[in-house]
């Protein structure tokens, strides 16, 4: 009797969403003029309505049967072009259907097919979903077909079943942001129900503190890799070669990662049977999806089921993704307008581009990350690590906390209840573990505030030629070079890091955040104070005692790495003697070990500059056009989070974990104790039977 009423709810769903279909063609052929679904001569109303039904009943089998080999077809069109490529393929489709139908009834122009395919698309979509919603046994039986199917196809078992776990990187979110997300006003509720919920009666919220280059590259090939050593910043000059290292370029990060796995010599976090999802490193992961360390290869290895294609494989997917895109594209012209009209400062550029790179960030990569999280759950995969930049874009260009990064949050908590709900029905237990690489700061860019770069003060200290033109500085941010990667874009062109082939005289500046890095091509080695003094006797001094540098790193002859501060101060790091005063007291009591660490680095820079703090706002000045930075010391971007169930064992005994390699060393502990778990003691269940 059960099975009948399965059968009949699944015949009424697909009925229910025929008719939907069918009703959407024949108001679309009512409203446009290039559309029609009669003969030259004129119908009857009953006519028109069976040529609709049978239209909409030819378009829904071909895009069930046809569909997904023509996806699978064009596997090396880069991503993007695909989600635009759906629209075509889908009006074709459409084509198609109106050919099948008897007398030459149906009818459209390219254009019209191409409008009609997503309006119907997209109604279809929302019928069936509204239905699986109000049924959720549906919903379960759903996601149990589906595990059962990525089962069989996997030919992995688990017997018994012990829990896998889930790591979700919101990028960017700093442990007081998130507290502040999950703590409800007075009379109201928290930005972020689901995750305070989440707080409230399984996990626990700690932060831990990054290394000196509180940046994603450094954070998370430390998270990954277990390894991040000699990673300097953001971007770095190396002389040796004269190029520029940027950790979100393609070939940088596959250089850093291979770098990394020989100096921790470990395969990496999710070596055993793991997937890596929208990250920069792949983790040792056999299943990588949008990463950019591996994005720059071609071949079967690269074309991952649950990336891009898996995703826009689904014609309804790509109408709704195109249409929320779109949506985040108009919010941010009218957010911006506002901002610009309201004088809310510090403000930096938000035109050109930046509204698609924004929606990419927000739209796109959310929704293709969190369906291949959704995928890994429902295969069973044991360890998944994944990343939602959606925060640290938007938060780049409006500031940490605002009403822009509000929506974000809700959306961002609105995911994580997804991934929640559908690990709740996986085919085996799951771990949620959210984290952080790393927080934002507030605060003016240095250029804006003092009318000048930290390349225009250098040369001045060098008594060089400034430039009287103004220049922007390169955005750091993550989503930009997905973007890039997802195009096929190649690394170097407008816009591209500068390359020095052979020695020169002027200075390599670069911005990494509120961290600057200073390179002399024309010293071999790392320069020192010394031979920086003779060189250019005034910079030392001007750089040090400008109002909006904190502090210098330098190695000396002498004392080895320094740190010098205004007014002839200096921490001598190898000793722990001060001079005058201590440049690093405003950064906290963990300054010192840091900096340290980052001075023996091969390729630290021959100046090292943080900018200044200002200690009751939190604020520092970025390098970048960024009003929310991150890369250095200062304010909330060295407080990361780990928001993880109480039945872990907790991260660090002897109080806040500090560096990315530690974390790596608590995540890797987590997953050995899901290893030694058993979750059930009985043999695995079919996921089918488990979920009835």
């Amino acid at each position: 009797m059960a099975a009948w009423r399965r059968a009949g709810g699944a015949v009424l769903r697909v009925l229910v969403v025929w008719a939907v279909s069918t009703l959407t063609m024949l108001v679309l052929a009512g409203v446009l003029p290039d559309f029609r679904l009669q003969s030259a001569d004129g119908d009857s109303a009953t006519s028109i309505g069976v040529t609709a039904a049978l239209g909409a009943g030819a378009f829904g089998l071909l895009s069930a049967l046809v569909w997904p080999l023509l996806v699978r077809a064009l596997l090396l069109v880069p991503a993007l072009v695909l989600g635009l490529l759906v629209f075509f393929l889908n009006g074709s489709l459409l084509l198609l259907a109106l050919a099948l139908l008897p007398d030459y009834r149906g009818e459209a122009d390219p254009q019209t097919a191409v409008v009609v395919a997503a309006a119907m698309s997209a109604a279809s979509s929302a019928a069936n979903t509204f239905l699986a919603v109000r049924d959720d046994r549906a919903y379960r039986r759903r996601l149990a077909r589906l595990a059962d199917r990525r089962w069989r196809r996997s030919g992995r078992r688990l017997t018994p079943a012990t829990p896998g776990t889930v790591f979700l990187q919101l990028d960017g979110i700093g442990h007081d942001v998130l507290r502040d997300a999950t703590t409800a006003p007075p009379g109201g509720e928290p930005l972020m129900p689901g995750v305070a919920a989440m707080l409230r009666d399984t996990h626990r919220l700690v932060p831990w503190h990054t290394d000196w280059s509180s940046q994603t590259g450094a954070s998370q090939l430390g998270i990954l890799h277990g390894s991040n050593e000699d990673v300097p910043a953001f971007r770095w000059y190396e002389k040796e070669t004269g190029e520029v290292v940027i950790t979100n370029r393609p070939s940088s990060a596959a250089r850093l990662q291979r770098r990394a796995a020989e100096h921790s010599g470990e395969p990496g976090l999710l070596a055993h049977d793991g997937a890596s999802r929208g990250n920069l490193f792949s983790g040792g992961a056999a299943q990588a999806a949008l990463v950019l360390s591996v994005s720059a290869r071609r071949g079967r290895h690269n074309r991952s089921r649950a990336g891009y294609f898996a995703y826009f494989s689904d014609p309804a997917n790509a109408t709704r993704t195109a249409a929320s895109f779109v949506a985040e594209v108009v919010r941010e012209i009218v957010q911006s307008t506002r901002a610009r009209l309201r004088g809310d400062t510090p403000r930096v550029p938000r035109g050109g581009l930046y509204p698609f790179i924004r929606a990419f960030a927000t739209v796109v990569q959310r929704d293709v990350v969190v369906a291949s999280v959704l995928g890994d759950i429902l295969s069973g995969r044991t360890a998944v690590y994944a990343d939602l930049v959606a925060y640290d874009e938007v938060a780049h260009h409006s500031g940490p906390r605002g009403r822009d990064t509000h929506q974000v949050l809700r959306r961002l908590d609105r995911s994580v209840a997804l991934i929640a709900k559908v690990a709740a029905q996986a085919p085996r237990p799951y771990r949620l573990v959210l984290l952080s690489d790393h927080g934002q700061s507030p605060g003016e860019t240095f250029a804006s505030h003092y009318g000048l770069t930290l390349e225009d003060l250098v040369r001045a200290g060098c008594g060089l030629p400034v430039s009287r033109r103004a220049r922007r500085s390169a955005s750091g941010a993550e989503a930009r070079a997905a973007a890039r990667a997802a195009l096929h874009r190649p690394e170097d062109g407008h816009g591209a890091e500068p390359h020095w082939p052979a020695p020169t005289s002027d200075p390599v500046v670069l911005g990494s955040g509120n961290l600057g890095l200073i390179s002399f091509p024309g010293i071999p080695g790392r320069a020192t104070r010394e031979e920086i003094d003779r060189r250019h006797p005034a910079l030392l001094r001007t750089l040090a005692n400008h109002p909006g540098i904190g502090f210098l790193l330098v190695d000396t002859e002498r004392h080895g790495p320094v740190v010098l501060g205004p007014g002839d101060s200096e921490h001598r790091l190898d000793t722990g003697e001060i001079v005058r005063a201590d440049p690093l007291e405003p950064y906290g009591p963990r300054a010192a070990a840091l900096v340290r660490r980052t001075a023996r680095f091969p390729h630290a820079a021959d100046i090292m500059v943080n900018s200044a703090l200002d200690r009751a706002t939190g604020a520092v000045h970025a390098f970048e056009e960024q009003i929310g930075s991150h890369g250095g010391l200062g304010g909330e971007q060295s407080r990361a989070f780990l928001l993880y169930p109480r039945l872990l064992s907790p991260p660090d005994a002897e109080g806040e974990p500090v560096g990315a390699e530690r974390i790596h060393r608590v995540l890797r502990g987590w997953l050995r104790e899901a290893e030694a778990a058993q979750a059930v003691t009985t043999p695995f269940v079919p996921a089918r039977a488990h979920l009835r």
